[in-house]
């Protein structure tokens, strides 16, 4: 049984981590709820109990084993040193520590044996890095793999909470024939495609797209594979969706690559290709596994294949994962 408190508990991340730990059944003798001040009394529910909200401190985190944190960068690199120090072991959703080398980056269907050499924080993925690497892990094993483009459909849920409370009001308004307010976007969302709302570095490619390329190096542990990517945000409530475009090392059929994947951990094949029902963010939603299908050759590359895949950001892309790094660490 294992001491467990997440830290941002009231955020769109963390009451999902709340609600994996209690689905997945995770051993927890004892369970601290951290946020901000402005949530400190609030309460949710753990398997039938209510739990008030404490304030995010480092003292909350004495006689703590393991923290789900679910801040933003700044708070992380504030307090999971400072739990670290008390004794716990922090499996951060954020991207303080991501390209630390010192931190294992991991999802558990591709390097879990990395959290071994961990020193107190552990780091979850990108959500959009974590839900194509399900799926390219066992093809980059079996066949290879040189470059890979990602092009995402991402849900505003990735924005956090008020990011469905905007394409909520947004959407009202807009069917009411009121004005459109932004708030927090920087353009509209509903009925509306944009750029990934995130910083735009030097080379062109925003810190969305930067992410999946670093991070996914570090995870296969392999900084020869090239990849780009263009990330985009939709109007959907939740669970992003990818087109992957891949050049393996060898030759492999789209048959092939069905073969593998239908085995592979956390990934579900969805490719009918008489009805035309292919991989959708509204089926993946509250879903574990990654979404995969229009399978198909790819002209662009020699040993070219693409694909399509869908998965909840919120949990494969974000709370799952960490519960199951945190599941992998009961086993240390």
């Amino acid at each position: 049984m294992k001491r467990v408190a997440i830290a941002g508990a009231t955020g769109a991340v963390g009451t999902e981590m709340l609600k994996t730990l209690e689905k997945r059944n995770f051993p927890v003798s004892s369970l601290k709820l951290l946020a901000s001040e402005r949530s400190v009394g609030r309460k949710l529910v753990f398997k039938g109990k209510e739990i008030a909200v404490e304030l995010l401190r480092p003292e909350a985190f004495d006689d703590v084993d393991i923290v789900l944190s679910s801040t933003s960068g700044t708070l992380s690199k504030q307090f999971s040193p400072a739990a670290v120090e008390r004794g716990a072991v922090v499996v951060d959703n954020t991207s303080a520590f991501r390209m630390d080398p010192k931190v294992p980056l991991v999802v558990p269907e591709v390097n879990p044996e990395d959290i071994k050499w961990h020193n107190g924080i552990i780091a979850n993925p990108n959500c959009s890095t974590i839900i194509a690497n399900v799926p390219l892990f066992p093809i980059y094993k079996k066949f290879g793999l040189k470059r890979f483009v990602s092009c995402t459909y991402q849900a505003v849920s990735g924005a956090g909470a008020w990011g469905i409370e905007e394409l909520r009001e947004q959407t009202k308004a807009y069917l009411a024939g009121e004005p459109i307010v932004k708030n927090k976007f920087p353009h509209q969302i509903a009925f509306n495609v944009f750029s990934h709302n995130s910083a735009i570095g030097p080379d062109g490619f925003n810190e969305e797209e930067a992410k999946m390329i670093r991070e996914t190096r570090k995870i296969f542990h392999d900084n020869s594979i090239i990849i780009s990517a263009t990330c985009v945000r939709v109007p959907v409530f939740r669970a992003h969706t990818e087109a992957l475009h891949c050049e393996l090392g060898v030759k492999a059929s789209p048959d092939e690559i069905r073969e593998v994947l239908s085995t592979a951990p956390g990934v579900k094949i969805i490719d009918d290709v008489p009805n035309n029902h292919f991989p959708m963010p509204i089926e993946s939603t509250e879903e574990y596994e990654v979404r995969v299908g229009r399978i198909r050759e790819d002209y662009l590359f020699p040993n070219g294949i693409a694909m399509l895949i869908s998965g909840d950001q919120l949990l494969k892309g974000a709370a799952l994962n960490a519960v199951q790094i945190a599941e992998l660490l009961l086993n240390l």
